[in-house]
């Protein structure tokens, strides 16, 4: 095990390279705690140079994906902070959609019900999103006083659905259904919920099994190309495809279409 955590649960299949990760406090709709973050985060990091990782699945246990910051464990809490306590708190939550972001194996979110304020950014920062029917979803910041742009929520959700959509739903805090989300992008696939564990794990073992390095450096570019002009994203891609190149994957491709058979990405 790469890393050391008590607040969720984790599993790596070592014959397809997908690590699960369960959060685990059902009673509490898999609320976060300070401790639930700073696990997470550090958990990302250590996935991202972990060698047998190929892909990654988040979910939760019970009937929530994630109900959000623990109203008990931290919101309480947070009032006997002053601003440097605050802002300390503000950039842990920050830097766990960092190291999703900056994670070169693809994450796939199962989202086996409620995605709510905190738990609705950590679905937003993963790379694919399955849903079940059950999984309404809603960035709640604005309903507790607080601004809708959270956690990179700002920068994510219009680049998923749009700046209007993401406008209205940051600035109500409003949830909506599984059936919605799934219309206008921000779910993926919406599927039964005694099926989204599996769909997910399916999904992620088809993208273990591709070119590793290659999509590391693809979706490095759907980040970092979003503030480039045109001429800097087609030279950044020409340098990145360059260095595929030279990867072996791309011998392999090639070897397996000549033999006529699946190539064996490393």
């Amino acid at each position: 095990m790469p890393f050391a955590a008590r607040s969720f649960q984790y599993r790596l299949d070592s014959t397809t390279g997908v690590a699960l990760l369960t959060l685990n406090r059902p009673e509490r709709l898999n609320a976060l705690t300070f401790e639930v973050y700073a696990e997470l985060r550090d958990g990302f990091r250590a996935l991202d140079v972990e060698p047998g990782v190929r892909a990654i699945v988040i979910t939760g246990n019970g009937r929530a994906f994630c109900s959000g910051g623990d109203v008990e464990d931290i919101i309480g809490a947070l009032f006997a902070r002053d601003q440097e306590g605050l802002l300390e708190f503000t950039r842990l939550t920050c830097d766990l959609i960092l190291a999703i972001r900056r994670c070169r194996r693809p994450v796939v979110a199962a989202l086996n019900g409620t995605v709510a304020g905190a738990g609705a950014v950590i679905a937003a920062a993963c790379d694919v999103r399955i849903a079940a029917e059950t999984a309404k979803i809603a960035f709640l910041f604005s309903k507790v006083g607080l601004s809708g742009a959270d956690m990179g929520s700002a920068w994510l959700l219009p680049r998923i659905v749009g700046l209007g959509l993401a406008t209205e739903m940051l600035m109500t805090g409003d949830f909506i259904t599984a059936e919605r989300a799934l219309a206008i992008g921000l779910y993926n696939r919406v599927v039964p919920v005694d099926r989204v564990l599996a769909e997910a794990t399916e999904f992620a073992t088809r993208l273990a099994n591709g070119p590793s390095f290659a999509l590391g450096i693809t979706k490095d570019a759907l980040d970092r190309e979003a503030t480039m002009d045109l001429a800097s994203a087609l030279e950044a891609e020409a340098q990145a495809q360059a260095a595929c190149m030279l990867d072996p994957n791309f011998k392999e491709a090639y070897e397996a279409f000549r033999a006529k058979r699946e190539p064996k990405f490393q």
